[in-house]
């Protein structure tokens, strides 16, 4: 709702702003919007805008749940949200025979995901639910293992991922451990639009919660371990990038018989600030550089990093054609692609040995996202193992019948569908880890299998920095013709298609943007040093 900035905020939104601070159960939102209001009223310009914005609308429930700002107001992340989202999960769960049952509630180590994780405790509790919550911060790729480790009929997970440190999330699950698809989305987007309809004090709350922590953990480890093959050959570099993935992958470990990680000190412990990085996701420019120097120090093997919540696994290796003086093992990150085909060459090769099945015991397929590379539809084929390319998003690739292996190339790779049926960067790092190791031991490296598929199959996979930044535009703008073109005859799965490729292809040139200037400020330095 528009305000004149000399009359101050419209009436109406004042009354919506009162209405809110009167059933915010946090002192700090509360103060928060309490200070804008008053200063809104007092004619504040800028304090006028940021009420109007966070009572711009409800955020909207989509299939990766929500995400957001914290801050007060229906348009951010706070308790209110997260309340009348939790309940309006647990009516629809009730509306579709689930009236029982335990749900996991898992959180990572944002700011106020703890407290949003017991809220959603007790009203799942309060809706008739056993709820499974987390007696600390876990990766993402836990919480989607507890579902199905426990028989739970629903799992939240509260996380924004690698977005900025202000955000934070609320994602949620179904009992089988995959993510919500449509029309799910907007049902719970319903139930939650009825329940708002009352003061977040009506909601009913219980106190049927069990702390689940250790048990879970040493049951994903000992699962996780079992994919693993002891090789103590490899060094390597482990950062967390302040998030949660330390302490599992610790464990993990020491359990598979791998050897300690070299870590990255200053990244290992959570810190929800993510004070040195600029942008906690392992794919923007310089978020790997303190690992990357630790692996020159160390004359390692390879680098790998989780991003905070651990759903993702970014790489890094030596490559001699990037070699420099400065940098004389040439050290570049591996495009998700690449990891992608890494990872699904180790499958494939598990599958000839009939190591690898599919979900439900049958033959594997593989499978990777619209919006990724064609090679390893091209490996499959060659090795005979059915491949199928799906809809982005892990929600589509863990529905893929007799998944054996699925990625996408914004670094989400689901090494073990049968128990974590959503993208693991916990298990997918152990995966690279021991690839890597097993290639040194024959002379190799992990670029050199790169180039070898690329010598047997073709090199399908896309381009480097510069020449990804000219495609991609181009891909950018034939994708939104055509979109636009048939607009009038547009199917809901077209439309899905349309959407992912360009939202996705957006974000890779908006990323390539960042590491182009990134790599154009370091050649301007060295011209002027």
């Amino acid at each position: 709702m528009t305000t004149t900035r000399s009359e101050g905020p419209h009436p109406e939104l004042v009354a919506e702003v009162q209405s809110w601070l009167d059933q915010d159960p946090d002192e700090a939102t509360r103060a928060e919007l309490s200070d804008l209001l008053a200063r809104a009223q007092s004619g504040d310009d800028e304090a006028i805008a940021a009420v109007e914005s966070a009572f711009a609308g409800p955020l909207t429930f989509g299939t990766a749940g929500l995400r957001a700002a914290l801050g007060p107001g229906p348009s951010c992340m706070n308790r209110v949200v997260v309340q009348r989202a939790a309940a309006g999960f647990a009516a629809w769960l009730h509306a579709h025979g689930n009236t029982g049952g335990s749900v996991v509630i898992g959180f990572d180590a944002r700011h106020n995901s703890d407290v949003f994780a017991r809220d959603t405790a007790e009203i799942m509790a309060g809706a008739g639910f056993h709820a499974l919550l987390a007696d600390s911060p876990i990766p993402t790729p836990v919480t989607a293992f507890a579902i199905k480790h426990y028989g739970a009929v629903a799992g939240v997970m509260v996380t924004a991922s690698h977005n900025p440190p202000a955000d934070n999330g609320y994602k949620v699950y179904l009992g089988d451990g995959s993510q919500i698809v449509p029309p799910t989305d907007t049902e719970i987007a319903h139930e939650i639009e009825v329940v708002s309809e009352e003061p977040v004090s009506a909601i009913t709350r219980g106190d049927d919660i069990e702390l689940i922590g250790d048990e879970l953990i040493d049951a994903y480890v000992s699962r996780a371990a079992e994919l693993t093959k002891a090789n103590p050959g490899v060094t390597w570099v482990y950062t967390a990038m302040h998030g949660v993935g330390t302490r599992v992958v610790r464990r993990l470990v020491e359990q598979a018989g791998l050897p300690e990680f070299v870590g990255v000190s200053e990244q290992l412990e959570p810190d929800p600030d993510f004070p040195t990085v600029s942008f906690p996701n392992p794919e923007e420019p310089g978020a790997l550089d303190l690992a990357l120097d630790r692996a020159r120090c160390q004359d390692a093997d390879v680098v790998i990093a989780s991003d905070p919540d651990a759903d993702r696994c970014a790489v890094a290796a030596p490559d001699p054609r990037c070699a420099s003086a400065e940098d004389p093992q040439g050290w570049r990150m591996l495009r998700g692609d690449e990891v992608g085909v890494l990872l699904g060459q180790r499958a494939l090769d598990l599958a000839a040995t009939g190591a690898l099945h599919g979900v439900d015991g049958g033959a594997p397929v593989l499978a990777n996202s619209i919006v990724s590379s064609r090679q390893l539809g091209a490996m499959a084929a060659d090795a005979g193992v059915a491949h199928v390319e799906t809809l982005t998003g892990f929600k589509w690739i863990s529905r893929v019948p007799q998944l054996g292996f699925g990625y996408e190339e914004a670094l989400g790779y689901c090494v073990d569908p049968t128990h974590v049926k959503d993208k693991d960067g916990i298990s997918a790092a152990l995966a690279v880890a021991e690839l890597a190791a097993g290639l040194k031991a024959d002379g190799r490296t992990l670029v050199d299998l790169l180039d070898d598929l690329a010598r047997r199959l073709g090199n399908l996979l896309p381009p480097g920095v510069r020449e990804n930044r000219e495609e991609l535009q181009q891909n950018f703008k034939a994708v939104l013709q055509s979109g636009l073109a048939k607009l009038d005859l547009v199917t809901r799965e077209e439309f899905e298609v349309q959407r992912a490729v360009l939202l996705r292809t957006r974000e890779k040139i908006e990323m390539l943007e960042r590491r182009l200037a990134e790599i154009e400020r370091r050649d301007d330095d060295d011209i002027h040093t």
